[in-house]
C-alpha cells in the first residue's frame, strides 16, 4: 500500500506536465488554457480515488487539499505567470505550517513519515505512540526533522517562484516536475545524514535505551 500510495503521487506530478506539452504542442493550446487544464489533472485523480471509497491516511489528506486548492486556483486566477508560481506559493505555505507544528504535540514530520517508518524501528518495533510518550529523544528527533522539512520547503518555494517570473514559460513546467525529484532527493539525503547518526535506525541505539532498562531489572 506504501508504494502504491508514493507512485500515484509521483503519477499526480508528473502527468499534468504531461499532459500540458501535449496540449501546448500537438493541441496548440496557449499557456494559460494548458496551464489550467494541466492542473485538472491531479484533482480528477483525486475524485476518483474518493468516488472509489478509497479512504485517505493524514498524508494523502494533506497532498489531496493541495491539489483541489490548486485546481481552485487555477480556475480562478488568469495570470499564467502566476499558474506557474502557484505549486511555490503552496510550497510556501506548507514549509510555514511544518515550521509552527514544530511545537505541536505531534510535529507534521512525526504524522507524516510515521506510515512508512512504524514498525520497523525500535528494540521491539514498538508503536510510536509508546516511542513518542518514553523517549525525550525521539520526540526531539521528529521536531528537529519537522524543523529540516520546514525550510526545505521554502528553499523549494522561492526557487518555483524566481523560476516561474524568470524563466521561459514553456521551460518551467519541466523543469519544475524534475525539481520535485531533485528536492525529494536533497532532503532524503540531509534527513538521513541527520537520523542515522541520531539512533533511530539502530535497536541497540542510546536513543532506545530506556525502553531496555525495564528490561534489565527484571532480568
Amino acid at each position: 500500500m506504501r508504494v502504491k500510495a508514493l507512485a500515484a503521487l509521483g503519477v499526480d506530478i508528473a502527468l499534468p506536465t504531461g499532459v500540458y506539452y501535449a496540449l501546448r504542442y500537438a493541441a496548440g493550446l496557449d499557456e494559460h488554457l494548458a496551464l489550467v487544464v494541466s492542473s485538472l489533472v491531479p484533482a480528477l485523480s483525486v475524485a476518483v480515488s474518493l468516488a472509489r471509497g478509497r479512504r485517505p491516511d493524514r498524508l494523502a489528506l494533506f497532498m489531496t487539499a493541495m491539489i483541489l486548492a490548486g485546481a481552485a486556483v487555477s480556475a480562478l486566477v488568469h495570470d499564467p505567470r502566476f499558474l506557474l508560481a502557484k505549486d511555490g506559493w503552496f510550497m510556501g505555505v506548507a514549509g510555514l505550517w511544518f515550521l509552527s507544528s514544530a511545537r505541536w504535540d505531534r510535529p507534521l514530520a512525526f504524522t507524516f513519515t510515521r506510515f512508512l517508518l512504524e514498525g520497523r524501528v525500535g528494540p521491539r518495533r514498538e508503536s510510536w505512540d509508546v516511542l513518542w510518550e518514553r523517549l525525550p529523544a525521539f520526540r526531539r528527533i521528529w521536531r528537529v526533522v519537522t524543523v529540516m522539512y520546514g525550510l526545505g520547503l521554502l528553499a523549494d518555494a522561492a526557487v518555483r517562484v524566481a523560476m516561474a517570473y524568470a524563466l521561459p514559460m514553456d521551460v518551467v513546467p519541466a523543469l519544475g516536475t524534475a525539481q520535485y525529484v531533485v528536492w525529494l532527493l536533497l532532503m532524503q539525503v540531509a534527513i538521513n545524514v541527520y537520523l542515522v547518526p541520531s539512533g533511530l535506525y539502530n535497536r541497540y541505539s542510546p536513543l532506545y535505551a530506556p525502553l531496555r532498562e525495564p528490561a534489565a531489572a527484571n532480568g
